[in-house]
Parts: C-alpha cells; structure tokens; sequence
C-alpha cells in the first residue's frame, strides 16, 4: 500500500474510511441502506415510466415531481453503490478524478433538489390558493424556465468546488474520515491555510437552504391558510394529511442537511460517527421518502401504477 501521507499537488487516490468508530457494523449498516436505495430505485423510475405514459398527468405537480424523481435517482446513485462497495467489500480507495466527481454531483443535486422542493411549493400554493389560475400561472413553458433555473443555480455554485480542491496542494493524510466525497472532508487535507475556501463553502450552502427553506415556510403558510378556509371539514383533513406528508419530507431534507452544514462551523465537539451518519440520512432518506410521498400517497399516480400492473399481469 502506497504512504499515507503525501506531498503531491493532486494525491493519485484518497481512502475513504466509512463511518469512523463504526467500521464493525459497516456490514449491518448497509443492509438499510441497500434497502433504501433500491426502494428510491425503484419508486423513482416508477413515477418517471407513470407520468410519461399518461398523458393525463402532465400538470405542474407531476411534472416538478419527475424533475425531483430524476435529481433522486442521480443523487443516491452516485453515492450509494459506491458506499456499498466500501460497506461490504472493504473497497477504500478512490480516485482522485473520482471523487471530484462525486463530490460534484453531491453537492450540484443536492441544491437542485432544495430548489425542486421549493417549485413544488410553489405548484401546491398556486394550486390551492388560486385553483382557478393554476394552470394559466404555472405553463409548461414556466414550468421548464423554473426547472432549467434550479439546475443552473445547482451547477452554477457548485462547480467551484472542484476546481477550487484541484488546484490545492495535499500534504497531509490521504484518509478522507467519511463515506463519501465531501467537500468540507476532503478540503481539510489541504496543507494551506483552508478558512476563505471553507467560508465560501458554507456561506453558498447556508444562503442557498435558508433562502428555500424561508419560501418554502412562507408557502405552506399561505397553503393552510387557504386549507382552514375550506368549506367541507373532510377536504380540510385531507388537505392537512397531503401537506402535513410533505412537510415531514421537506423537514427530514433540512434539517438533517442543515446539521451536517453547521457541524462543520460549530460542532467540533460532535462525534464523528454521528456527524456522517446524519450527513448520509439527507442523501438517502428524501430519495427514499419522495416516492412513497408525492408518488403512492397520490391517488392519479397510485391508479395508474394499479392499472399498469394490472394490464402487465393480465
């Protein structure tokens, strides 16, 4: 095995540790992960297949919700498999071209999909507080405006991140203390002095999810609102059941994001296995929870789904 500690400009290959302290349960570890992803797998290319079959849903919702299907599907894959491989073939290693990639790709889809949340945010308040207008307010020329503007505030901000690790020098250990390719992990290599980098960082990051988070907050305000309003006391409770589903979805997103973002800054006397162990809950939890939430819970998707299967068996 080649020395841990280098000096070379750009390492060939960095070693991920997993979860630290936890290295003995990594094989148990990747049971409910495994799980997870496969059911995101799933459930994601389900919604795709659905939504493009029929074209009775092509509406905002359905449309946002496969945008936020296929940021799922490329945001766990590109951590999950590999964090399997790592789990339960011991394979450590990646390289250095690899995991910028990775790291971009996390990062870049994880914004797009804090702005997915917040176009559908967005689509519920018009939808519910001006049902009448919906459709004229929300195009599908809009619709693919918002989607191509989530997208590029997620490229836009996110790849100076590379580009800003390549051009540092690494003297320190190869050992990256985490599953994945994190910025803030690998940065922390770098033998030059790393605050302006790291400021950066955290201030795109923080800015971005805040920002979000407050519209998101102030639609869902608005939204119930509008829902305590309603005539019938049934499609209050059922309007309730749909928001309050997507609220915890959304929460589950930010918080455990959030706390992964601060951790950095502030909690230096957080224990590593419990920081990246939540770093990895917002990587795969909300791909998991999305389609069970804004696919099955729906009852136009959950038809379709029910009348696709019943017309394969048959």
């Amino acid at each position: 095995m080649p020395p841990l500690n280098t000096s070379h400009r750009s390492p060939v290959t960095f070693l991920l540790m997993g979860i630290p302290g936890l290295e003995h349960l990594h094989v148990w570890i990747g049971i409910p992960f495994c799980s997870m992803y496969v059911v995101a797998l799933v459930g994601n290319v389900a919604i795709l297949a659905v939504v493009r079959a029929e074209r009775s849903l092509h509406e905002p919702m359905f449309l946002f919700l496969c945008m936020l299907s296929i940021t799922d599907l490329v945001l766990s894959t590109s951590t999950l498999p590999r964090m399997l491989c790592l789990f339960w073939l011991g394979a450590h290693d990646i390289a250095f071209d690899a995991c910028l990639t990775q790291m971009f790709f996390i990062h870049s889809f994880t914004t797009m999909e804090s702005g997915f949340f917040l176009a559908m945010a967005i689509d519920r308040y018009v939808a519910i507080c001006h049902p009448l207008h919906h459709t004229t307010i929300l195009t599908h020329a809009r619709i693919t405006v918002m989607g191509i503007i989530v997208v590029i505030r997620g490229v836009a901000f996110f790849s100076p991140h590379p580009i800003l690790l390549r051009q540092l020098p690494y003297c320190r250990t190869r050992i990256i203390a985490h599953t994945y390719c994190e910025f803030m992990a690998v940065l922390k290599l770098a033998c030059v002095d790393i605050g302006a980098t790291s400021r950066y960082s955290l201030s795109v990051a923080s800015i971005i999810g805040s920002c979000d988070a407050v519209l998101i907050a102030v639609s869902y305000v608005f939204i119930l609102h509008s829902v305590f309003h309603l005539p019938s006391r049934d499609a209050t409770f059922k309007a309730l059941g749909t928001c309050g589903s997507h609220v915890c979805v959304i929460l589950v997103f930010y918080s455990t994001a959030g706390f992964s973002i601060f951790t950095h800054r502030f909690g230096k006397n957080v224990p590593a296995h419990i920081h990246i162990f939540i770093a990895n809950m917002y990587l795969l939890v909300p791909p998991f929870l999305n389609p069970i939430v804004y696919g099955i819970r729906t009852k136009k998707i959950r038809e379709h789904v029910f009348k696709l299967l019943h017309v394969k068996v048959a």
